[in-house]
């Protein structure tokens, strides 16, 4: 005879309590580690945003309440480094979504050399983004940039470009750099979510006569929304605190820094360790805000499928 599963203890019974506090106790060793290794510092990073605390001076800080964030707040570096931040985020992730999808479902179907394919795909994700950031950076460079060779060979330019050099050309340039590099995560992402899918479906919907667009957008992308939100999140989470493309392409220029970027100059150019410390610390909290926001909204979304 099959043995009968052991039954869920009760909420509130001693068994439950038990195993609750076993899986603390589990946890423990963990918990401790990680308050080490990342509580403490995030603390100080708190703690030092309400200072005047100066790498160049070696002195005890002192605390000046909210003082660094007004003086953030009336900085326009600061509001140009959050625009900069959120314009990167929106395309480069809309982007990576996009073509991630076209190239998981590219994937997805049959044919020869499909495994050595998605082998090549991953090769830009598994380059180390300074490593990416230096080779794209010698490709846009004004004289020896293969980029600018290509478009005058076409036709498309009359001269040279500097590409990380204006502003507005290097945002184009760093979310072109991160499209490349991060695509195969979506795509990675994306495709095991497609590989779970049921083929009865799709061989249902063939034989009704669907068209494969319908297919798309009423069975495919509906099952994979939760799993394609969780890739979203990450990137986005990731996006947000950009640093090496956007410090390595533009040369910390102030009119195309990310806020972690501006968080860097303040702290280690200006030595300015209270302000650096403190714009770091609105980074910290925007992203924690949109993970909350995130983590609400997906539950809702979740309790009303459930009803």
């Amino acid at each position: 005879m099959e043995e009968s599963a052991s039954p869920t203890p009760a909420p509130g019974s001693m068994l439950a309590r038990q195993r609750v506090r076993s899986a603390w106790l589990f946890l423990l060793p963990t918990l401790v580690v990680l308050a080490g290794v990342a509580g403490w510092p995030l603390f100080r990073t708190f703690w030092f945003a309400f200072t005047n605390a100066s790498l160049a001076d070696p002195g005890p800080p002192e605390y000046v309440g909210m003082e660094n964030f007004a003086t953030i707040w009336d900085d326009p570096d600061w509001w140009q480094s959050v625009r900069n931040t959120f314009l990167f985020t929106g395309v480069s992730v809309t982007l990576e979504t996009v073509l991630g999808m076209v190239i998981a479902l590219t994937l997805n179907t049959r044919f020869r050399g499909r495994g050595v394919l998605r082998a090549a795909v991953l090769v830009p994700w598994a380059i180390p983004t300074v490593v990416s950031a230096k080779m794209w950076g010698w490709m846009f460079h004004d004289v020896y940039g293969v980029i600018n060779e290509m478009l005058l060979h076409v036709g498309w330019i009359s001269g040279p470009i500097a590409w990380t050099v204006d502003p507005k050309l290097s945002m184009v340039a760093i979310i072109a750099v991160d499209v490349w590099k991060t695509t195969p995560f979506m795509t990675l992402l994306l495709l095991a979510a497609l590989q779970m899918l049921p083929e009865e479906l799709y061989e249902a919907a063939k034989l009704d006569g669907a068209h494969p667009v319908m297919v798309f957008f009423r069975i495919t992308l509906p099952l994979i929304r939760g799993p394609m939100m969780v890739a979203i999140i990450f990137r986005v989470l990731d996006a947000l605190r950009v640093f090496d493309l956007f410090y390595i392409l533009t040369s910390n220029s102030s009119e195309s820094m990310s806020m972690a970027v501006y968080a860097r100059q303040q702290m280690f150019e200006f030595q300015d360790l209270g302000l650096g410390a403190a714009a770091a610390s609105l980074l910290f909290g925007l992203i924690a805000l949109f993970t909350v926001v995130y983590l609400v909204l997906g539950r809702d979304s979740v309790a009303q499928e459930a009803a």
